[in-house]
């Protein structure tokens, strides 16, 4: 059984749904070393969040950070308001969609259904850079 583990930093990106599959993979040339297995991949952060959504259509990302703007309002009555207006939504946003996203290994490469893509979702309206810890476990081949 291999197991490789790394930590990646993306860089600053603006408040939305942005796609970083090649971003993660680009860091992961041990990868292709792996006939069968799991990338698991970990947000350091409570104001962003990560998942897995369709990767073909810029639409998708408009309307996913529309829908949940939407209902995560930043005028409900918040306490914690130390960060600015967009913290404790941001906060709520990442809650809801998790910090982590598990991938099969197949053949050394990730087992994504065809219209899939990882997704760095950025709650924050001026975020900085994130960094995520990603671990392979695995049958080398």
């Amino acid at each position: 059984m291999t197991w490789i583990q790394k930590e990646i930093t993306l860089r600053a990106r603006s408040r939305g749904f942005h796609l970083v599959t090649r971003d993660i993979l680009g860091e992961l040339p041990e990868l292709a070393t792996i006939r069968v297995g799991l990338l698991h991949v970990f947000i350091q952060h409570t104001s962003a969040s990560l998942g897995i959504n369709e990767n073909a259509d810029p639409d998708v990302q408009v309307d996913l950070e529309m829908a949940f703007s939407k209902i995560v309002s930043e005028d409900f009555p918040y306490v914690h308001t130390m960060e600015g207006p967009d913290d404790m939504p941001a906060h709520i946003k990442a809650a809801m969609l998790g910090s982590s996203v598990t991938i099969p290994i197949t053949d050394g490469r990730l087992n994504l259904g065809t219209w899939q893509g990882i997704y760095l979702c950025e709650h924050r309206n001026h975020a900085s850079r994130r960094r995520l810890v990603v671990t392979i476990q695995g049958e080398a081949r």
